[in-house]
């Protein structure tokens, strides 16, 4: 069996400003913009591989979540503990300083970790985690 990851699915809170994030500061390159209703889906991903995105999607945009599940989705969102994710780079410092000036919100500044790897934490616009890695 070989199965590779296609999309991973991160809320937003503001499409245009994780449009601007993700697009601008990261550097990925938009792939779908996608709109129904008031809703609205981007997804994003590294221009040098296409066979992974990421779709950034109105927070409980499925009709089966309930009022007080939406509420719950906000508040933790609101908090940062709702959804992340784990990036890596070759240039931890170089992207690191660049999403700080981009407006990401720091968590932990790069440093090395006793499990052995180098890494930084942020939040994007909509509060969820990206912790980015040094490729070594």
């Amino acid at each position: 069996m070989n199965i590779s990851i296609n999309a991973a699915f991160l809320p937003h809170s503001d499409p245009d400003a994780s449009l601007a994030f993700y697009r601008d500061v990261l550097g990925f390159e938009v792939r779908n913009d996608v709109g129904y209703q008031d809703m609205r889906w981007i997804t994003v991903g590294p221009p040098d591989q296409p066979g992974t995105s990421i779709v950034l999607q109105p927070p409980a945009a499925d009709p089966g979540i309930t009022d007080a599940e939406r509420r719950t989705i906000g508040e933790m969102m609101a908090k940062g503990t709702y959804a992340g994710l784990l990036l890596a780079t070759a240039d931890l410092d170089g992207t690191f300083e660049r999403a700080v000036a981009g407006g990401a919100d720091v968590i932990q500044e790069p440093m090395e970790q006793d499990w052995g790897a180098r890494d930084c934490a942020l939040r994007d616009p909509a509060g969820n985690q990206l912790r980015i890695q040094e490729l070594r």
